[in-house]
């Protein structure tokens, strides 16, 4: 089986994956979710004229002159409001958010008023409307404010609840189940043998799923021997895991187990290998109704395969609407060499000038163990396979990490 294009395997990816259904979550438990129909409000905001500062309802007209006195007949707390109707040459005491009486049509801001007993003056004219919110400002009963689509977070769930709604439809997260292999691994805080290193890639890619709206499942270290391999990969079958992931063992060394324990356990292959660096032993296939996606062993490779695979992966089980990676344009600040069959993901700071153009540099090593490095950058550079070498200035497609 030969290299694939990304696009390929992205079509391939996503082309056996449907949106989960959907539940209905309070808004406590929504945070970081996806809404699964548009929804309406259920009531007008402001649902009255309201003031906007703390000061007087008066009738404008009666402010122009300050030397005419004006009558306060009472007060307007929020939370309560006037009965009758206010006539001209009279105001009422109101405070922030309280309904505007009838008959008043500005409110003058107590700072420019001046109170002796029941009267009052206005030390600057107001004019009409002036600091009131009128009924429906922000929005109107049966207003569609949220879509299908959208991610929760802090202000689309602060909407949700001025519109009245204590629930909303979401669809069901999906679960990632979590499987790394090899002999040389141990889990973080212990001691490495002497020829052993620390796992990293799991906890990496483990946050990525989350903060796309998944659970996870995180299934440890299987060392090089088929049947632990196996019986992690029984677990995530048990827990009915939309997604296996593996890291590590996937490539074609005589220790790289996991791509025919997952073939002795009935997965179809989809492919094997992809034209992209770092990430080329990528394999993609489903067990069941579980999708496995198989990253590579290098902790560089596999989250930037996170990135570009796995994201898209939950987005289309989570029914987001923007689910592929943010791709921007940029300004080249070194010169680049020609590039070969594969499409590279080169690690690279990112400058914003004062215009807001963008300047990316690539850092002049690129290895895929090195995670520091990685944590330093700010963006990937595109290169498409074959490309003619770049000179800086030239413009370059880049993946901006910051958004992630």
């Amino acid at each position: 089986m030969g290299l694939i294009s990304i696009e390929h395997a992205l079509e391939q990816l996503l082309g056996g994956l449907a949106t989960k259904d959907s539940e209905l979550v309070s808004l406590a438990d929504a945070g970081g979710r996806t809404l699964a129909e548009d929804i309406k409000a259920t009531r007008t905001h402001p649902p009255f004229s309201a003031s906007a500062m703390d000061g007087y309802a008066v009738v404008a007209a009666d402010t122009l002159d300050p030397k005419n006195p004006i009558k306060v007949i009472g007060e307007i707390a929020a939370g309560s409001s006037f009965s009758g109707t206010m006539k001209a040459g009279e105001a009422l005491r109101i405070f922030t958010g309280a309904p505007v009486p009838e008959g008043a049509d500005a409110i003058l801001i107590q700072e420019n008023a001046t109170r002796d007993g029941d009267t009052l003056f206005a030390n600057e004219p107001v004019s009409k409307d002036k600091f009131i919110r009128p009924k429906g400002l922000d929005f109107s009963k049966d207003d569609t404010l949220l879509a299908r689509g959208q991610k929760l977070g802090f202000r689309e769930l602060s909407l949700a609840a001025s519109m009245n709604h204590a629930a909303l439809p979401v669809f069901k997260k999906p679960l990632v189940a979590i499987l790394a292999n090899g002999d040389e691994l141990v889990e973080p805080g212990k001691i490495p043998g002497p020829n052993q290193i620390v796992a990293s890639n799991q906890v990496g890619v483990a946050e990525l799923a989350r903060s796309c709206g998944a659970d996870t499942l995180m299934l440890g270290i299987a060392p090089d021997d088929q049947q632990a391999i196996g019986e992690k990969v029984a677990q995530a079958i048990a827990a009915k895991a939309d997604i296996l992931v593996t890291l590590g063992g996937a490539s074609v060394g005589e220790h790289d187990l996991i791509k025919d324990v997952l073939g002795d356990a009935g997965m179809n292959l989809e492919f094997w290998r992809i034209a992209m660096r770092p990430g080329k032993p990528l394999m993609a296939g489903s067990l069941g109704p579980m999708k496995v996606l198989g990253l590579p062993g290098n902790p560089v490779s596999s989250l930037v395969c996170s990135l570009l695979f796995l994201q898209p992966m939950l987005g289309k089980l989570t029914g987001a609407q923007d689910a592929q990676s943010h791709i921007t344009l940029a300004t080249l600040g070194a010169d680049m060499e020609a590039n070969d069959l594969r499409q590279d993901y080169i690690r690279a700071t990112l400058e914003e000038k004062a215009d807001g153009s963008l300047i990316v540099t690539p850092f002049s090593k690129q290895d895929s163990s090195m995670l520091a490095l990685f944590t330093r950058s700010d963006a990937l550079i595109i290169r498409k396979p074959f490309a003619e070498p770049a000179k800086r200035g030239e413009i370059v497609e880049i993946v901006q990490l910051g958004a992630f």
